[in-house]
């Protein structure tokens, strides 16, 4: 009996990173496909690491969400396999924050603080999510 394969961790982290950038323009599954010539349930497969990305689908895919083609493998450590973006806020850390860009909410969250022009006001979302972190809800920062 075969083992079941897994995606290989570099092929898991570039669907990452394309589902990321992806996001960030606010573009479809469908949008992006159209525009390479393929059905969303490949995207979907890509974005999962599921389906391997050759170097042409890279290049039109970099092409196409406006990065260059190194976007995809930023953060990846070939040593271990791993992502280590984000690494200097703790080992536990990165993970969460990219698991968090890999959200939709996540991206927008991320999108929308950042055109927040005033220190103030970044200061206090800030103060907002964290109290609703930590279960105090609105009430607190009334």
């Amino acid at each position: 009996m075969a083992d079941e394969k897994k995606p290989h961790p570099i092929d898991v982290h570039v669907g990452g990173r394309v589902r990321l950038r992806r996001t960030m323009l606010g573009m479809s599954q469908d949008k992006l496909a159209d525009a390479l010539g393929l059905t969303f349930q490949q995207i979907q497969k890509y974005e999962k690491g599921v389906n391997r990305i050759g170097a042409s689908r890279v290049f039109e895919i970099s092409r196409v969400l406006g990065v260059p083609i190194q976007f995809f493998f930023d953060d990846y450590d070939a040593n271990t396999g791993r992502s280590y973006g984000f690494a200097e806020s703790g080992p536990d850390d990165g993970a969460a924050m990219m698991e968090l860009l890999n959200t939709p909410e996540g991206v927008q969250l991320c999108k929308h603080f950042a055109a927040i022009t005033d220190p103030k006001i970044r200061k206090r979302v800030l103060e907002l999510v964290k109290s609703l972190s930590d279960g105090e809800g609105l009430s607190a920062t009334a």
